[in-house]
Protein backbone atom coordinates (compact mmCIF):
# COMPACT_ATOMS: atom_id res chain seq x y z
CA UNK A 1 0.00 0.00 0.00
CA UNK A 2 1.59 3.28 -1.17
CA UNK A 3 1.65 5.68 1.51
CA UNK A 4 -0.24 9.76 0.89
CA UNK A 5 3.17 10.98 0.32
CA UNK A 6 4.25 8.33 -2.69
CA UNK A 7 0.81 8.54 -4.15
CA UNK A 8 1.63 12.43 -4.54
CA UNK A 9 4.84 11.62 -5.85
CA UNK A 10 3.79 8.95 -8.21
CA UNK A 11 1.00 11.63 -10.11
CA UNK A 12 3.80 13.71 -10.50
CA UNK A 13 5.98 12.28 -12.70
CA UNK A 14 4.55 10.92 -15.94
CA UNK A 15 7.26 9.30 -16.68
CA UNK A 16 7.28 7.26 -13.43
CA UNK A 17 3.38 6.43 -14.50
CA UNK A 18 4.45 5.07 -17.81
CA UNK A 19 7.25 2.86 -16.23
CA UNK A 20 5.06 1.22 -13.35
CA UNK A 21 2.88 -0.10 -16.40
CA UNK A 22 4.94 -1.34 -18.66
CA UNK A 23 4.26 -5.09 -17.56
CA UNK A 24 0.26 -4.88 -18.28
CA UNK A 25 0.50 -2.86 -21.76
CA UNK A 26 1.90 -3.95 -25.59
CA UNK A 27 5.65 -3.19 -25.77
CA UNK A 28 6.35 -0.94 -28.96
CA UNK A 29 9.60 -2.77 -31.07
CA UNK A 30 12.30 0.39 -31.11
CA UNK A 31 12.65 -0.22 -35.00
CA UNK A 32 8.98 -0.65 -36.06
CA UNK A 33 6.47 1.83 -36.06
CA UNK A 34 3.50 0.66 -36.25
CA UNK A 35 1.88 0.33 -33.17
CA UNK A 36 -0.31 -2.49 -32.80
CA UNK A 37 2.47 -4.71 -33.17
CA UNK A 38 3.55 -6.18 -29.93
CA UNK A 39 7.77 -6.54 -29.24
CA UNK A 40 9.06 -8.66 -26.70
CA UNK A 41 12.78 -8.00 -25.49
CA UNK A 42 14.85 -10.98 -26.54
CA UNK A 43 16.94 -12.39 -23.47
CA UNK A 44 19.71 -12.82 -25.88
CA UNK A 45 19.95 -9.32 -26.55
CA UNK A 46 19.65 -8.08 -23.09
CA UNK A 47 21.19 -8.89 -19.76
CA UNK A 48 18.62 -11.12 -17.93
CA UNK A 49 16.69 -9.62 -15.45
CA UNK A 50 17.43 -11.25 -11.51
CA UNK A 51 14.44 -11.01 -8.80
CA UNK A 52 16.57 -9.58 -6.20
CA UNK A 53 15.47 -5.85 -5.21
CA UNK A 54 18.17 -4.28 -6.39
CA UNK A 55 17.90 -5.44 -10.07
CA UNK A 56 14.15 -6.34 -10.87
CA UNK A 57 12.20 -3.85 -13.06
CA UNK A 58 10.64 -2.13 -10.64
CA UNK A 59 9.13 1.22 -9.86
CA UNK A 60 11.09 2.17 -6.60
CA UNK A 61 9.26 5.43 -5.32
CA UNK A 62 11.62 6.06 -2.21
CA UNK A 63 14.69 6.40 -4.93
CA UNK A 64 15.12 10.05 -5.83
CA UNK A 65 14.79 8.78 -9.64
CA UNK A 66 12.24 7.03 -11.09
CA UNK A 67 13.61 3.98 -12.15
CA UNK A 68 17.29 2.43 -11.37
CA UNK A 69 19.98 2.26 -14.22
CA UNK A 70 19.37 -1.80 -14.37
CA UNK A 71 15.57 -1.08 -15.55
CA UNK A 72 17.11 1.73 -18.18
CA UNK A 73 19.67 -0.80 -19.70
CA UNK A 74 17.07 -3.68 -19.80
CA UNK A 75 14.40 -1.91 -21.64
CA UNK A 76 15.66 2.12 -22.27
CA UNK A 77 12.00 3.33 -22.13
CA UNK A 78 13.44 6.95 -21.58
CA UNK A 79 15.11 6.52 -25.55
CA UNK A 80 12.18 4.58 -27.03
CA UNK A 81 9.27 5.79 -25.96
CA UNK A 82 9.30 9.47 -26.27
CA UNK A 83 10.85 8.76 -30.00
CA UNK A 84 7.38 6.72 -31.01
CA UNK A 85 5.13 8.83 -28.86
CA UNK A 86 6.49 11.75 -31.10
CA UNK A 87 5.93 10.00 -34.39
CA UNK A 88 2.21 9.01 -33.68
CA UNK A 89 1.55 12.45 -32.29
CA UNK A 90 3.03 14.25 -35.54
CA UNK A 91 1.81 11.32 -38.24
CA UNK A 92 -1.76 11.32 -36.07
CA UNK A 93 -1.17 7.75 -36.42
CA UNK A 94 -4.55 7.11 -34.07
CA UNK A 95 -6.87 9.45 -36.08
CA UNK A 96 -9.99 8.11 -37.29
CA UNK A 97 -10.00 9.69 -40.58
CA UNK A 98 -13.57 11.53 -41.67
CA UNK A 99 -13.66 9.50 -45.03
CA UNK A 100 -13.43 6.37 -43.80
CA UNK A 101 -14.03 2.98 -45.67
CA UNK A 102 -16.98 2.31 -45.21
CA UNK A 103 -16.59 -1.59 -46.55
CA UNK A 104 -14.68 -2.24 -43.51
CA UNK A 105 -16.60 -2.90 -39.80
CA UNK A 106 -16.93 -0.40 -37.23
CA UNK A 107 -15.60 -0.12 -33.92
CA UNK A 108 -16.37 2.24 -30.73
CA UNK A 109 -14.16 2.13 -27.70
CA UNK A 110 -15.67 4.64 -25.29
CA UNK A 111 -13.45 4.62 -21.87
CA UNK A 112 -14.98 6.50 -19.13
CA UNK A 113 -13.71 10.36 -18.75
CA UNK A 114 -11.66 11.12 -15.72
CA UNK A 115 -12.62 13.67 -13.39
CA UNK A 116 -9.62 16.51 -14.14
CA UNK A 117 -10.09 17.36 -9.96
CA UNK A 118 -6.50 16.20 -9.10
CA UNK A 119 -2.73 16.84 -9.58
CA UNK A 120 -2.75 14.23 -11.89
CA UNK A 121 -3.90 10.71 -12.45
CA UNK A 122 -3.91 7.85 -10.34
CA UNK A 123 -3.37 3.92 -10.71
CA UNK A 124 -6.88 3.22 -10.91
CA UNK A 125 -7.06 5.17 -14.69
CA UNK A 126 -4.42 3.25 -16.58
CA UNK A 127 -5.56 0.22 -15.15
CA UNK A 128 -8.97 0.24 -16.70
CA UNK A 129 -7.45 2.31 -20.09
CA UNK A 130 -4.67 -0.31 -20.67
CA UNK A 131 -7.90 -2.79 -21.36
CA UNK A 132 -9.33 -0.86 -23.42
CA UNK A 133 -6.76 -0.11 -25.38
CA UNK A 134 -5.54 -3.53 -25.57
CA UNK A 135 -8.99 -3.83 -26.75
CA UNK A 136 -8.41 -1.19 -29.60
CA UNK A 137 -5.16 -2.05 -31.25
CA UNK A 138 -6.57 -5.35 -31.78
CA UNK A 139 -9.42 -3.94 -33.99
CA UNK A 140 -7.13 -1.95 -35.69
CA UNK A 141 -4.96 -5.34 -35.99
CA UNK A 142 -8.34 -7.28 -37.58
CA UNK A 143 -9.68 -4.36 -40.11
CA UNK A 144 -11.91 -2.78 -38.07
CA UNK A 145 -12.47 1.23 -38.51
CA UNK A 146 -11.99 2.06 -34.31
CA UNK A 147 -12.95 5.15 -32.68
CA UNK A 148 -11.02 5.44 -29.33
CA UNK A 149 -11.27 8.74 -28.51
CA UNK A 150 -10.33 10.79 -24.92
CA UNK A 151 -12.33 13.11 -22.77
CA UNK A 152 -13.22 15.30 -19.72
CA UNK A 153 -15.60 15.15 -17.17
CA UNK A 154 -14.98 18.79 -15.90
CA UNK A 155 -18.14 20.14 -14.17
CA UNK A 156 -20.04 19.06 -10.97
CA UNK A 157 -18.38 18.83 -7.32
CA UNK A 158 -15.28 16.97 -7.96
CA UNK A 159 -14.15 20.10 -9.85
CA UNK A 160 -15.63 22.52 -7.37
CA UNK A 161 -13.90 20.82 -4.51
CA UNK A 162 -10.99 20.68 -5.58
CA UNK A 163 -10.88 24.72 -6.23
CA UNK A 164 -12.17 25.57 -2.91
CA UNK A 165 -8.92 23.04 -1.32
CA UNK A 166 -6.92 24.81 -3.66
CA UNK A 167 -8.10 28.58 -3.45
CA UNK A 168 -8.28 29.03 -7.36
CA UNK A 169 -11.05 29.35 -9.29
CA UNK A 170 -12.15 26.26 -11.08
CA UNK A 171 -11.61 27.13 -14.74
CA UNK A 172 -7.67 27.44 -13.94
CA UNK A 173 -7.52 24.41 -11.84
CA UNK A 174 -9.45 22.12 -14.55
CA UNK A 175 -7.75 24.01 -17.66
CA UNK A 176 -4.55 22.67 -15.66
CA UNK A 177 -5.40 19.79 -14.25
CA UNK A 178 -6.52 18.70 -17.85
CA UNK A 179 -2.96 19.25 -19.23
CA UNK A 180 -1.47 17.66 -16.50
CA UNK A 181 -3.63 14.57 -17.31
CA UNK A 182 -3.15 14.70 -21.18
CA UNK A 183 0.12 14.76 -20.43
CA UNK A 184 0.29 11.62 -18.68
CA UNK A 185 -1.58 9.78 -20.69
CA UNK A 186 0.26 10.22 -23.79
CA UNK A 187 3.38 9.26 -21.86
CA UNK A 188 1.47 6.07 -21.02
CA UNK A 189 1.15 5.60 -24.79
CA UNK A 190 -2.59 4.95 -25.45
CA UNK A 191 -3.71 4.62 -29.11
CA UNK A 192 -6.34 7.54 -28.26
CA UNK A 193 -8.04 9.78 -31.45
CA UNK A 194 -6.69 13.35 -29.66
CA UNK A 195 -8.51 14.94 -33.01
CA UNK A 196 -11.87 14.13 -31.15
CA UNK A 197 -10.38 15.24 -27.34
CA UNK A 198 -13.80 17.23 -25.74
CA UNK A 199 -14.48 18.60 -22.53
CA UNK A 200 -18.09 19.01 -20.59
CA UNK A 201 -17.60 22.73 -19.82
CA UNK A 202 -17.24 23.60 -23.58
CA UNK A 203 -20.28 24.87 -24.66
CA UNK A 204 -20.34 22.82 -28.43
CA UNK A 205 -20.50 19.35 -25.96
CA UNK A 206 -22.67 20.49 -23.14
CA UNK A 207 -25.66 22.30 -25.20
CA UNK A 208 -26.31 18.55 -26.67
CA UNK A 209 -27.15 17.22 -23.44
CA UNK A 210 -29.41 20.42 -22.42
CA UNK A 211 -31.00 19.80 -26.23
CA UNK A 212 -31.64 15.69 -25.11
CA UNK A 213 -33.11 16.98 -21.61
CA UNK A 214 -35.52 19.14 -23.32
CA UNK A 215 -36.50 16.60 -25.34
CA UNK A 216 -36.90 14.09 -22.84
CA UNK A 217 -39.29 17.20 -21.04
CA UNK A 218 -41.33 17.87 -24.14
CA UNK A 219 -42.41 14.11 -24.20
CA UNK A 220 -42.90 14.22 -20.37
CA UNK A 221 -40.63 11.96 -19.80
CA UNK A 222 -39.02 14.59 -17.12
CA UNK A 223 -41.07 16.48 -15.11
CA UNK A 224 -41.25 18.75 -11.76
CA UNK A 225 -42.08 16.68 -8.15
CA UNK A 226 -41.86 17.87 -4.86
CA UNK A 227 -39.82 14.80 -3.01
CA UNK A 228 -38.14 14.12 -0.18
CA UNK A 229 -33.76 14.80 -1.38
CA UNK A 230 -30.51 14.30 0.57
CA UNK A 231 -29.18 17.21 1.66
CA UNK A 232 -25.37 17.83 2.20
CA UNK A 233 -24.73 21.55 4.17
CA UNK A 234 -20.74 21.09 3.96
CA UNK A 235 -21.25 20.74 -0.05
CA UNK A 236 -24.47 23.41 -0.22
CA UNK A 237 -26.33 21.09 -2.72
CA UNK A 238 -28.71 18.53 -3.15
CA UNK A 239 -27.01 15.05 -3.79
CA UNK A 240 -28.37 11.84 -5.65
CA UNK A 241 -28.80 8.87 -4.34
CA UNK A 242 -26.03 7.42 -5.75
CA UNK A 243 -23.43 9.87 -4.39
CA UNK A 244 -24.63 8.95 -0.91
CA UNK A 245 -22.91 6.22 1.09
CA UNK A 246 -23.76 4.91 4.61
CA UNK A 247 -24.81 8.41 5.33
CA UNK A 248 -22.10 10.64 3.77
CA UNK A 249 -21.38 12.16 0.18
CA UNK A 250 -19.14 10.08 -1.81
CA UNK A 251 -16.59 12.70 -2.31
CA UNK A 252 -15.38 14.32 0.67
CA UNK A 253 -16.94 11.73 3.43
CA UNK A 254 -19.62 14.62 4.40
CA UNK A 255 -22.49 14.28 6.51
CA UNK A 256 -26.05 13.58 4.80
CA UNK A 257 -29.18 14.39 6.02
CA UNK A 258 -32.65 13.22 4.46
CA UNK A 259 -35.09 16.40 4.18
CA UNK A 260 -38.49 15.71 4.81
CA UNK A 261 -39.24 19.25 6.38
CA UNK A 262 -38.70 22.88 6.59
CA UNK A 263 -37.54 24.23 2.76
CA UNK A 264 -36.97 20.87 2.00
CA UNK A 265 -38.90 18.76 0.35
CA UNK A 266 -37.73 20.96 -2.74
CA UNK A 267 -39.09 20.28 -6.27
CA UNK A 268 -36.84 18.67 -8.19
CA UNK A 269 -36.61 17.38 -11.95
CA UNK A 270 -37.13 13.89 -11.89
CA UNK A 271 -36.63 11.62 -15.13
CA UNK A 272 -38.86 8.54 -15.79
CA UNK A 273 -37.97 5.20 -17.17
CA UNK A 274 -37.75 5.63 -20.82
CA UNK A 275 -40.35 3.56 -22.67
CA UNK A 276 -37.30 2.43 -25.50
CA UNK A 277 -34.83 1.66 -22.83
CA UNK A 278 -35.36 -2.08 -23.38
CA UNK A 279 -34.41 -1.92 -27.19
CA UNK A 280 -31.14 -0.01 -26.33
CA UNK A 281 -29.94 -2.68 -24.30
CA UNK A 282 -30.92 -5.22 -26.76
CA UNK A 283 -29.15 -2.97 -29.33
CA UNK A 284 -25.60 -4.00 -27.46
CA UNK A 285 -26.25 -7.48 -28.08
CA UNK A 286 -26.92 -7.16 -31.71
Amino acid sequence: MMSSHQILQFRSDPFLVSHCFLHIRPKVSPKHPFPSLPFQWRRSHHPRVRSSAKTKTQCNLKDETPVTETAKRVYPFHEIEPKWQRYWEDNRTFRTPDDVDTSKPKFYVLDMFPYPSGAGLHVGHPLGYTATDILARLRRMQGYNVLHPMGWDAFGLPAEQYAIETGTHPKTTTLRNIDRFRLQLKSLGFSYDWDRELSTTEPDYYKWTQWIFLQLYKRGLAYQAEVPVNWCPALGTVLANEEVVDGVSERGGHPVIRKEFLSLPMKQLITQKIPYSNNLILLLYS
